[in-house]
């Protein structure tokens, strides 16, 4: 049906907060609860289903293709029932955008920041898995800070956190929380590889879309 209509239906029955100025394509988004701020979008061929919250800053989007899931609280699943303060939320700040063909598992809460990349394919945000110790399904958050840049073909397990005005080079696998900002990491396991210059254009946009 056209966006219009589609959006009065989410407005008015689905009580999602979505604005006059944001699209949603032909996709399947279906959280608990939906927020996209002016100019936000989400593309064609999406999927984002058992969240308790999407949020989409101002002119932030998520491009086509790709997969979002989570395990909604308030169930009476067994799943995570340790873990009461979980929240399985995906949060987008301004001006950020997800590119195509990831798979992000917001079981536990992710938080992208503003002016982020998450660029290229095929790149797997994973906040939960097996805790073999205790042999019951875990989960941590992710954190992704501003004017970050995440290359292709990444992988962000659950606790991991890229620190502000960094880049997470191809193909690297980020299991842990880093502190210093300005710096590439990469690697498998990710580590610090080279400080960055705080005089690159990229920390320093005022919008978003990278032309």
């Amino acid at each position: 049906m056209p966006w219009p209509i589609k959006r009065f239906i989410l407005v008015q029955f689905f009580k999602y907060k979505i604005d006059p100025s944001a699209r949603i394509g032909l996709s399947w988004i279906y959280p608990k609860k939906l927020i996209m701020d002016a100019n936000s979008n989400i593309g064609n061929f999406n999927v984002a289903v058992h969240l308790d919250l999407i949020k989409i800053g101002k002119h932030s989007s998520i491009a086509r293709g790709n997969w979002i899931t989570g395990f909604p609280t308030n169930t009476d699943s067994k799943h995570f029932a340790h873990q009461k303060d979980r929240h399985s939320n995906l949060i987008i700040g301004e001006h950020s955008a997800i590119t195509k063909n990831h798979h992000i598992d917001c079981t536990n809460s992710i938080e992208i920041g503003n002016f982020v990349t998450v660029a290229g394919y095929a790149s797997q945000l994973l906040t939960h898995s097996i805790n073999i110790e205790l042999n019951i399904q875990d989960s941590h958050p992710i954190t992704i800070g501003d004017y970050c840049f995440v290359g292709t073909a990444s992988t962000i397990l659950g606790g991991a956190s890229l620190p502000p005005y960094c880049v997470l080079g191809a193909n690297s696998l980020l299991n842990k929380s880093f502190t210093i900002p300005y710096r590439l990491y990469g690697g498998n396991p990710a580590k610090e590889i080279k400080e960055l210059s705080q005089d690159f254009k990229y920390f320093n946009r005022e919008t978003g879309f990278v032309y």
